[in-house]
């Protein structure tokens, strides 16, 4: 499998699309003036104080107050919170913690205000980003990401990642971090980190050290609401956590962003600098890779399966509903269960991607068609558990109830991502909508291959928009020939100026209308 990253620099800040076999299964929208994002720490200043919540609102910047919880205060709070005063104060003259004195843990059923005081300094780090009504999330233990470990100041212990499951590397990680550790900083060993050897572990620990060692400089003169330490770009930070052998291409339309790029590879994998390109192309570089197009195919309300089949995707305050549905296509199989199924089947998959490309979090139902064997609804499970392993976000999915439905819990830290597929018409002047029109000749060519190989119609003719018909005729060899070369029938295409620009039907030697329902377009 194939992994390409293709970043494209607009003038409001950047889009990030991640293509698996040239099929879209992330993208991120990175704007320039953004903040607040997964990671960044601030120096916050505690506002309210909510005893029946036990928790606290704390003012970082955002026009509403950011929400800490106790629980998630951390063990340490107490020596986060003396070495923020010490350090504010010009009392402590190091970064290092060799000889800091760590605070007792507090109490797990403790009570907010045994910690907290209003008006107090507090160093905090945004764990869920502003969604919604919602201002961030916060939390207190305080952690630095590199590319095979995660740096946790006020800690002593060394984590390993339980997707490392080879008890020999297990103990061989724990007991070289545990070597190189600095004290009162503890480790967790990312995935990625099996069998790295040694001057890799230090090189990225180091790099942390460093990083934490910045932050310190910028607390000692820093002001309240103030970012102290900034989790990279969203590009860099995909690279980070993602970069491996699998990965082909980095391509970028932007010098700037190259060169940041470069030099963050060659900081963390200089082997897999030469995978990165600068594009210098005519056409816009989404246009080039066919992104613009899948992502107007992809974020609409109905997506399309490749065997007929599609799915209905749902959005509601409380939660995600996604209903499966098997089109009149999907009538090639014996019997109804094994439709069923297959259509599931095709559903998961499609599902799991969308899930990941929008960024969809907090609780998904999904509808699947019914099925009365155990055995293909405990498959539909595997398989959706199978395609969603590769997603970053944290997820989990239950089996099939009896009445055909999947809930499934994933991880929201940032808002949804949604892009609006439909167009204001050219016919009506925007009184109405249309679906997205640069898909209209797709659908064209997906619905004339439906009905000459699936129902074997002799003589047929289009009627469509001028605009569609010189799409269709106009040049050498046109695209109608290539049909005749394909299907060795000729196809008659008719303009009429009375259709909208994405309207088309189709007529048989009869000159009756060949009806084509929704569920049966295939993009």
């Amino acid at each position: 499998m194939s992994n390409e990253l293709v970043i494209n620099s607009t003038q409001k800040g950047g889009r990030i699309a991640l293509l698996q076999d040239k099929r879209i299964v992330e993208y991120h929208l990175e704007e320039s003036e953004s903040s607040f994002t997964v990671g960044d720490i601030y120096l916050g200043v505690v506002r309210k104080l909510v005893p029946g919540l036990n928790a606290a609102f704390i003012d970082i910047g955002y026009e509403k107050d950011a929400f800490l919880h106790y629980l998630d205060l951390g063990p340490n709070i107490n020596s986060l919170n003396k070495f923020t005063k010490e350090t504010i104060a010009k009392r402590n003259n190091t970064h290092k913690l060799n000889g800091f004195q760590l605070e007792p843990e507090i109490d797990k059923l403790g009570k907010i205000s045994q910690v907290l005081s209003k008006n107090s300094p507090i160093l905090v780090q945004v764990v869920k980003e502003p969604i919604s009504t919602k201002g961030p999330r916060l939390s207190c233990e305080i952690s630095i990401a590199g590319r095979y470990i995660v740096l946790v100041p006020f800690s002593n212990t060394v984590n390993i990642s339980k997707k490392i499951t080879d008890k020999e590397e297990r103990q061989r990680l724990l007991r070289l971090l545990s070597s190189i550790r600095p004290q009162n900083f503890g480790i967790i060993v990312r995935t990625v980190a099996e069998g790295k050897d040694v001057a890799e572990l230090d090189k990225d620990l180091s790099n942390l050290v460093e990083k934490w060692e910045q932050g310190y400089k910028t607390l000692k003169n820093a002001k309240p609401k103030e970012k102290i330490i900034g989790e990279m770009g969203r590009a860099s930070s995909m690279l980070r956590d993602m970069l491996n052998e699998s990965f082909d291409s980095i391509t970028v339309d932007d010098k700037d962003i190259y060169d940041e790029i470069k030099l963050y590879i060659r900081t963390i994998a200089p082997d897999k600098e030469k995978i990165l390109k600068l594009y210098n192309g005519k056409t816009k570089i989404f246009e080039s890779f066919g992104i613009e197009k899948q992502l107007k195919s992809i974020f609409g309300r109905s997506v399309s399966l490749p065997g007929g089949g599609y799915v209905i995707i749902e959005h509601t305050e409380a939660l995600h509903v996604i209903d499966v549905n098997s089109g009149n296509k999907s009538n090639s199989e014996s019997d109804q269960e094994t439709t069923a199924f297959n259509v599931n089947m095709e559903a998961a998959k499609e599902i799991a991607r969308q899930l990941r490309v929008r960024d969809m979090g907090g609780i998904i139902v999904v509808d699947f068609i019914d099925m009365k064997k155990a055995d293909n609804k405990r498959l539909i499970y595997e398989k959706m558990k199978e395609e969603m392993k590769n997603d970053r976000s944290k997820f989990t999915i239950l089996p099939l109830t009896k009445f055909g439905l999947m809930q499934i819990t994933r991880q929201r830290v940032r808002p949804e991502l949604n892009i609006t597929t439909g167009e204001n018409c050219p016919t009506c002047g925007g009184t109405g909508k249309i679906t997205a029109s640069i898909l209209v000749a797709d659908l064209v060519e997906n619905n004339l291959d439906y009905i000459l190989t699936k129902q074997n119609e002799k003589d047929l003719s289009i009627v469509l928009h001028p605009y569609l018909h010189a799409y269709f005729v106009a040049g050498f060899p046109s695209r109608r020939m290539k049909w005749f070369f394909k299907y060795k029938r000729w196809v008659k295409i008719v303009k009429d100026t009375s259709l909208g620009i994405t309207e088309y039907k189709f007529k048989n030697h009869m000159g009756e209308d060949i009806e084509m329902s929704p569920a049966e377009v295939i993009v």
